[in-house]
């Protein structure tokens, strides 16, 4: 499986116990709706499948997991801060309205000021916000997604337009 042909859900935070338990942090919203059966880490490059025995979702956005063949710590270590996905086509249905954040990887971002500024490269969840990076004159910059930045999305263009805070590109293009 390539990268292309998977779906970012969180990454391995760290081990439990002796026996190759290990805790994944979901920065998918809704973990629930996952089919979990199999999933796959990025390691060097290449995506590695590892089937799921067991797991039980917890109520912070993380998840206690055990892999077939990963059966102690020394086998889980390897595996912590590791980025997990799963294919594309175990992604739950959506409705069509329903959209998020997550869906901007891709789309070209203008500024009302700046004019266009470059594709989205990623967005990250953080406590309280997402965040875009974008490479904009050869500088990776990044800007927070919320209603009162973002003035238009245009799904069928893939185009966002925002108005950005007044220096905020100055931070990162003079540095």
């Amino acid at each position: 499986m390539k990268l292309e042909e998977a779906h970012y859900i969180g990454y391995i935070t760290k081990t439990k116990g002796l026996k190759g338990e290990l805790q994944l942090y979901f920065e998918y919203d809704a973990p629930e709706l996952l089919d979990l059966d199999v999933v796959f880490a990025e390691i060097n490059g290449k995506m590695v499948p590892f089937f799921v025995s067991t797991y039980k979702l917890q109520n912070n956005s993380t998840g206690n997991f055990y892999f077939d063949d990963v059966d102690h710590i020394d086998k889980a270590q390897v595996l912590v801060k590791k980025k997990i996905y799963i294919p594309l086509d175990k992604m739950p249905d959506r409705e069509d309205e329903d959209f998020h954040y997550n869906d901007l990887v891709g789309f070209t971002v203008s500024d009302e000021t700046h004019g266009e500024l470059g594709e989205i490269l990623e967005v990250n969840e953080y406590p309280q916000q997402f965040v875009a990076t974008v490479s904009f004159k050869s500088k990776e910059v990044l800007f927070p997604l919320n209603e009162d930045m973002i003035i238009e999305i245009d799904e069928d263009k893939q185009t966002l337009l925002v108005d950005l805070p007044e220096g905020l590109l100055d931070l990162y293009l003079n540095n």
